[in-house]
Order: structure tokens, then C-alpha cells, then sequence
């Protein structure tokens, strides 16, 4: 029997997001990069690395939010889903994350560092189940939750989508 969308939160036991959607940390390293390694950007010591569950109903959005890391996307159940990056020069380009490969659609999606993003599944009454990696480890100090008027601000020709997909 196919799972849905409650199963999985039930089963993996994820959360609520701020950005939307559910998720649950299954991995972070033991290992720390000393603050003084790293770029300025980070404000003390990070673990190696870090991954996450993440759960996206059509219902929800994945709002807009950058990170001072890169992030993978990886897929592994439901329906595909979109990932709305917006990267430092103001160009919104749309990337599809989903299990059928073909010239528009990926298994995985780098999000650049300190890009600004947000994801929606494509299809109706259905969820994405995927897994986010990220490098040097995620730690909320680095999270940033889009403002809507700010976002707007900065890149006023992608004002409909950046209203679409802030809370």
C-alpha cells in the first residue's frame, strides 16, 4: 500500500518547518571547522556537514529563504516538485526536482550559497518527500525567512512569484 504524505511525517517523525512543510535532522557530523576556517559569513564553528527529511504538501509552500551554505535537494518520494532560485544578480530560474529524469527534471538540485529559494509541488492532492544536505552544517543562525516587501525590493521584476511564496 503507497504510502501519503501523514504516514511519512508519522513514520519519520518530522516537524513543522518555518519555511513550510515538515522536516527531521537524521544526520550531523561530530566534526566542527573551527569559525577561523571558515568564510566571514559564519558567525562561529560548523559541523562537516548535515542532513535533513524534508516533506512538502501541495497544500504548502517552501518559502522563500536563503542560507549561507550550499544545500543538495534530494528526491525520494511523491510528486516532483519546483524550486524558485533567485541568485545575487536578481535572475529567477526554475529548477525541477522529481523521480522521472529527463531534460528538465533531477534526482538532486544544488542550491547555491546565499541564493534566495522556494519550492512548491507540482501536483495536486500530493506531496514531495526529499532530503536537503547541507555543507558546512546548517545551524539556524544562518537561516534567513524572506521578508516579502525587502524580497520585493530587491528584485522588483519577480514581484507576483516573491508574493507567491513568502508567508
Amino acid at each position: 500500500m503507497e504510502k501519503n504524505a501523514s504516514d511519512w511525517i508519522e513514520k519519520l517523525g518530522l516537524l513543522k518547518h518555518p519555511e513550510g512543510g515538515y522536516f527531521k535532522e537524521v544526520y550531523r557530523s561530530d566534526e566542527t571547522i573551527p569559525g577561523s576556517a571558515l568564510p566571514h559569513r559564519f558567525k562561529g564553528n560548523r559541523c562537516y556537514s548535515t542532513s535533513i527529511y524534508f516533506l512538502l504538501e501541495s497544500e504548502d509552500f517552501s518559502a522563500f529563504h536563503r542560507i549561507q551554505s550550499e544545500e543538495i535537494w534530494h528526491f525520494y518520494k511523491g510528486s516532483a516538485l519546483t524550486l524558485y532560485v533567485i541568485d545575487e544578480n536578481g535572475v529567477l530560474s526554475l529548477k525541477h526536482l522529481g523521480e522521472i529524469i529527463d531534460d528538465k527534471t533531477e534526482f538532486q538540485i544544488v542550491i547555491p550559497r546565499n541564493t534566495w529559494f522556494a519550492a512548491k509541488v507540482d501536483m495536486n492532492n500530493s506531496y514531495a518527500l526529499v532530503g536537503c544536505t547541507v555543507a558546512p552544517g546548517f545551524d539556524f543562525s544562518d537561516f534567513e525567512l524572506a521578508d516579502c516587501s525587502e524580497l520585493c525590493n530587491l528584485f522588483p521584476q519577480h514581484k507576483l512569484t516573491i508574493h507567491k511564496f513568502t508567508k
